[in-house]
This record gives structure tokens, sequence and C-alpha cells, in this order.
């Protein structure tokens, strides 16, 4: 799930929120939103059974649990650049799920 934000104390920013990124997809994302001229604000991995469970680090046994990722950056352009990206690897890695179950 994606969601964008405007920072409403300095208006130069706006943020975009990533839900329940896929665990390998974290390392390509971070790299991505640098290339970009954004950046990773917050990190988390949520619980998917108890939604108190948070953590701004990887737990030992990360099964279980959901990664959402914040990007902040200048320009709403670079922004939906990057989701559109992301949108577009996503799509294609389950497309080569569905055709490796084939």
């Amino acid at each position: 799930m994606l969601s964008q934000k405007y920072d409403t104390k300095n208006k130069n920013y706006s943020y975009l929120e990533i839900k329940n990124v896929q665990k390998n997809l974290v390392e390509w994302l971070e790299d991505l939103t640098y290339e970009h001229k954004c950046r990773v604000e917050k990190k988390e991995w949520r619980s998917k059974y108890n939604h108190y469970v948070c953590y701004d680090y990887e737990p030992f046994c990360s099964d279980g649990f959901e990664i959402n990722l914040t990007i902040k950056g200048h320009s709403v352009h670079f922004l939906n650049f990057v989701r559109f990206l992301y949108e577009t690897r996503v799509q294609a890695v389950n497309y080569l799920e569905c055709c490796f179950m084939i």
C-alpha cells in the first residue's frame, strides 16, 4: 500500500509511505531512494499479528513482520518516480513468479 503526505510544518518536504515491502526489495528500494535525491526517513518492522509490536531494527526472526518505509523528498516528482519504479518492480516480480509456477 502506498500513501503520500505533505509536511504541514515545512512545505518543502513530502513523504511517501510504502507498507508491506517484500524483504528482498528493501535494499533495492533504499538504493533507488538515495539515487533520486530522497532519503529513508523511517524503516520499521511491524508485527502482522500484534499491532502494538513495532521495531525500528530488523528482528532476529523476521517471519510474521511486515516492513514499512517512509521516504522523504524535496520534490514530489522524485517521489512519484520512485513510486512508479517500485510498483513496476513489484508487478514484474509477481508476473515472473506466476510464470515460474506454470
